[in-house]
């Protein structure tokens, strides 16, 4: 569980690119965050998953302060968490199995993604995740030569294989066909029940948001202006986020 308790983002500007945001998270659902361009989607996914400091506010997870206990505690947390970016990252080289083997940076150690290290048993896990998202017969493709929805399986495969509990993914499915777009959110809807996994997605299509989500998040400048639970929006409340 994640408890979001005020928490407010200023720059050094004056300007507010978080203002305020209350919220609970709970394992085993889909969370939608959705707003215009500048209402703070990004920030917020980048607060939850302490990439970013926030001005004031609190984040608790699991019923401690986030930022409580020093470097270590906050390590032990972040690799909890994997944070999927619009464009995933991946060793291009590298096949698509030993991506997911490998793990991202904040997952695994530094010495286990610079040598490569594999346990006995990671093989045939990520072999199983890589099956779980519609990607076996991908496994020993370079990433280089994966598509866009196959670049974006195999990093929700990385994350899920080394036991993140929190999914953040930051615009993921921009730029994808439509098929795409609805295969990757239909398959991160899935792994948040099987999983039992806190996913949170900025979008910027609210269809997809209706669709899929369990509850979302309306943005704007900064402000959280509604929360709907798992149905479409009304007119008026397309008009708030506007």
């Amino acid at each position: 569980m994640i408890h979001i308790i005020g928490l407010t983002r200023k720059l050094p500007t004056g300007k507010k690119v978080l203002d305020g945001i209350h919220g609970h998270l709970e394992p085993g659902k889909l969370y939608a965050v959705v707003g215009a361009s500048g209402s703070g989607k990004s920030m917020l996914l980048r607060c939850l998953g302490l990439k970013e400091p926030w001005t004031s506010g609190e984040l608790r997870i699991d019923g401690k302060d986030a930022i409580a206990g020093g470097a270590f505690a906050r390590l032990r947390l972040k690799r909890k968490i994997a944070y999927l970016e619009q464009k995933a990252l991946m060793y291009e080289k590298k096949t698509a199995l030993k991506n997911v083997i490998i793990g991202a940076v904040g997952q695994v150690s530094w010495f286990r993604r610079m040598t490569g290290m594999v346990r006995s048993d990671d093989y045939m896990d990520a072999m199983e995740t890589l099956e779980n998202v519609g990607l076996i017969d991908r496994a020993h493709q370079p990433a280089e030569k994966l598509s866009g929805g196959e670049r974006q399986r195999v990093a929700i495969a990385r994350a899920i294989a080394h036991g993140a509990e929190v999914l953040l993914a930051d615009e993921p499915v921009t730029g994808l066909d439509p098929h795409s777009q609805e295969s990757i959110m239909g398959m991160l809807k899935q792994q948040a029940i099987d999983k039992n996994m806190i996913i949170v997605v900025a979008l910027h299509r609210l269809e997809l948001a209706e669709k899929f989500a369990d509850e979302i998040w309306g943005l704007h400048d900064g402000r959280a202006v509604l929360t709907v639970r798992g149905r479409r929006l009304t007119a008026a409340e397309k008009h708030q986020i506007s």
